[in-house]
């Protein structure tokens, strides 16, 4: 295989939000199109523009904000409006792709878009010259950068795909991606087709060949790489492999498959690997999807010795069985690093070996969190600090603020909650309310004080780090009117933190439309 660069397509904001549960508002998708930048990505398709006003918003302040750092792209179906609404939210960034689609496989063809193979070939042919058309208009596009994708293509015939795949090729597609949309092919299957294309569409060279392989039969990544084998050039993958049902190729993986085996694939990326970790559980706080413990890359367990054999040879040599350093991810694990005694000049050198490059305001805010944490308990693990800069850095809404709380609870006792909270227009509201438990207690006033009902979809405590004193991170999935809304909050006192999270949640429903997303909205690749 020659030594070139593969480019990394990220479609965590589209494809991985489409995953039930994992809507993102605008900020939430700033926040991490920001990561994602910072990571190094080559391509970040920002969202489907014409899904919703939400959609469109995000990806016009994405790419308003990052199209001169990275490739900012929209989805679009082949039809004219999704085309003109895309190039609506892109046309004024400077480094912008449009992504069309279209189904091709046999199945697609007959029960859901009910159309013949001449009329697909002639429709993708059509939307891609229109495509084309629309951005050649800003006269500082020579180029259209145009994607096309069959949908469906691994179950799609070979002839047939070799034909459209030509001829979008020939209206103006520079990359053509091929899709396992439902997750059906294996690694040799997948191999095949790339190589069938490489080998019998004449125009070939004049295009990217991409991947975007689904995780139905956990075989996303495995297809992926002999993708990359047969001579494609770009993989579409997201973080935490999140996406449609059992989710996408995940990046993480993707990446370090690439790098620790460069002696077998002999190609490269251009993503900052040591900002994956940080970058995992940034989208894994945002979107409320945990990461398993045994998940690779990204994982808890990921660089956790327990066999006695396994602990022995790494004390004797790390690489008997570890085939990737910690720190080649950015993981940080819970060492003990800092206690109250700690100066200001420790802590800000030990948030920047931890990856975090924070502005002044930013930095002071973190530290005096730290020390007001450093007053409850005795020991700051790396863990603690990572959750003390989440909480600063990410951006919530917050229409309405806790001042403080109080809870009873206990055997033969009637749960109550009592909380005072302040409004952004100066109101200082107090009220209680009962529950099954504290949290439950909790949860009933902060609704009454705010006026907002919701039904609880996921509640989720865990601990940020060992001992009893730990701070334990809450994450909760509320559903407001058939919308989907997450938060998150950190605290010594679970109760504290599980008051704090389902609060970010009720604010975000107070906000304006677009805050949450219906599930399975709209459709893709």
């Amino acid at each position: 295989m020659s030594s070139d660069a593969i480019t990394i397509f990220d479609t965590t904001l589209r494809d991985g939000e489409q995953s039930p549960g994992c809507s993102m508002d605008t900020e939430e998708k700033l926040e991490v199109a920001r990561a994602l930048v910072e990571l190094g990505v080559d391509v970040l398709e920002a969202g489907f523009p014409i899904a919703s006003p939400g959609d469109f918003d995000a990806v016009h302040k994405i790419a308003q904000r990052y199209g001169d750092r990275t490739t900012v792209c929209g989805l679009a179906r082949c039809r004219q409006e999704d085309i003109d609404r895309a190039w609506d939210a892109l046309r004024d960034a400077q480094n912008v792709r449009i992504h069309v689609f279209l189904a091709t496989s046999a199945i697609h063809r007959e029960f859901k878009l009910k159309m013949a193979k001449e009329e697909i070939v002639r429709r993708a042919v059509e939307m891609v010259r229109y495509t084309g058309d629309k951005m050649a208009a800003r006269s500082d596009i020579t180029t259209p950068n145009i994607e096309f994708s069959p949908e469906d293509a691994a179950r799609t015939e070979l002839d047939f795909l070799c034909e459209v795949v030509e001829k979008t090729i020939d209206a103006g597609a520079t990359t053509v991606n091929i899709p396992d949309t439902v997750g059906y092919a294996t690694p040799n299957h997948f191999r095949k087709v790339i190589s069938y294309l490489k080998e019998n569409v004449p125009n070939i060279d004049r295009a990217v060949i991409s991947t975007h392989c689904h995780n139905d039969l956990g075989l996303a990544v495995a297809n992926s790489l002999a993708g990359i084998e047969a001579g494609a050039r770009q993989v579409e993958c997201t973080i935490n492999g999140l996406g449609e049902r059992a989710g996408n190729a995940a990046l993480e993986e993707v990446v370090m498959a690439l790098r620790t085996r460069r002696d077998y694939y002999g190609v490269d990326t251009a993503i900052r690997t040591e900002k994956l970790f940080p970058t995992s559980r940034l989208v894994a706080g945002i979107t409320g999807m945990k990461v398993q413990r045994n998940k690779a890359i990204v994982g808890q367990n990921a660089f956790a010795h327990e066999a006695g054999i396994h602990q022995h040879g790494i004390l004797q040599e790390r690489s008997t069985y570890e085939i990737m350093r910690p720190e080649d991810v950015g993981y940080v694990g819970t060492n003990l690093v800092l206690g109250k005694h700690s100066g200001r000049h420790a802590f800000r050198d030990r948030v920047k070996s931890l990856g975090y490059d924070l502005d002044d305001e930013v930095m002071q805010s973190v530290f005096e969190d730290f020390i007001k944490l450093a007053d409850k308990k005795k020991e700051i693990y790396d863990s603690d600090i990572q959750a003390l800069v989440d909480q600063r850095t990410y951006r919530a809404v917050q229409h309405w603020k806790i001042v403080n709380f109080h809870t009873t609870g206990g055997t033969g006792t009637i749960p109550t909650a009592t909380i005072e909270m302040t409004h952004e227009d100066g109101r200082r509201v107090q009220d209680a309310a009962t529950g099954d438990g504290p949290v439950d207690a909790v949860f009933r006033c902060l609704e009454r004080i705010t006026g907002v009902s919701a039904r609880l979809h996921d509640y989720q405590v865990r601990s940020v780090s060992g001992g009893k004193d730990a701070q334990g991170e809450v994450t909760v999935q509320i559903d407001c009117n058939g919308r989907i809304y997450h938060g998150r909050a950190y605290s010594t006192d679970v109760i504290e933190a599980s008051a704090r999270a389902y609060l970010q949640a009720l604010n975000k429903v107070s906000e304006a439309d677009g805050a949450g997303r219906e599930p399975h909205q709209c459709e893709g690749v």
